[in-house]
């Protein structure tokens, strides 16, 4: 019996890599373990590779940020419907966003959807600067003003501070049309990403954006491909990235 579940139909046309950097306009703040905590210390930390120490990226946090402002471009945001809003994340499979970035529903595995965008976890670029607090990273104090008693605590939050740069790395599988799968125009797809790192430019990244933290700025350095039969050929020669047809934007171009 033929097998008509169209997560089975697609077949791999190719691989599109996206590479450049990120850097902080402001302070960055993406939490992780307090390893341990001094009395007078820094209450919250920020994420650090555990092998040297240094700060990085999430792509957890990169993808899902990008997929949450997109879904907000849509229409999409809160936890109650509320006349044409509508509880994120998408999860319709017939949406742009659904058929970019995936979906889980959990044991139902006939229904999900797997992402075509892999972003990975970027390692800091710039150097150590002697004049921060702590290695890469400076310590912030922010005062929280009880609004009844008009009291005032303050509490320490370690940041990465801005012109720190780090490394943009994602890549887009492009799926071959499938009869039983309405696929997105590969165009669609790059245009897509480029719009969502245009909203993560004008909204923040990581945790305390309302309160200045998490300005970035996007540059990308090179847009290239890698075609199926490069994979699928077990003594190929050619390890060389093909030229992307896709021109880098003006206003996303890497930085000089």
């Amino acid at each position: 019996m033929e097998n008509k579940n169209h997560l089975t139909m697609k077949t791999l046309q190719k691989k599109i890599f996206i590479t450049g950097k990120i850097k902080t306009l402001t302070g960055l703040h993406i939490g992780g373990h307090n390893t341990h905590l001094d009395i007078g210390g820094v209450d919250n930390f920020v994420i650090k590779n555990p092998n040297n120490s240094e700060p990085y990226l999430p792509g957890s946090s990169l993808k899902g940020k990008i997929r949450s402002l997109l879904e907000q471009s849509y229409g999409n945001f809160g936890d109650i419907k509320v006349g044409d809003l509508r509880h994120g994340p998408i999860d319709d499979p017939n949406h742009p966003i659904t058929k970019v970035f995936g979906s889980v529903k959990g044991k139902n595995i006939d229904k999900n959807i797997p992402a075509r965008i892999i972003v990975r976890d970027g390692a800091i670029t710039s150097e150590d600067n002697d004049n921060t607090d702590l290695p890469y990273t400076e310590v912030k104090t922010e005062i929280i003003v009880d609004r009844i008693t008009a009291a005032a605590s303050p509490r320490q939050i370690e940041r990465v501070p801005a012109d720190s740069e780090f490394k943009l790395d994602i890549v887009l599988n492009i799926w071959s049309n499938a009869d039983d799968f309405q696929e997105l125009p590969e165009v669609q797809i790059v245009q897509m990403l480029f719009n969502g790192m245009r909203l993560l430019e004008g909204d923040y990244l990581g945790g305390n954006g309302s309160r200045g933290s998490g300005q970035v700025k996007i540059g990308i350095e090179k847009i290239q491909e890698r075609d199926n039969k490069f994979y699928c050929n077990t003594e190929s020669d050619n390890a060389e990235y093909l030229t992307s047809e896709h021109q880098i934007p003006e206003d996303l171009k890497l930085w000089a």
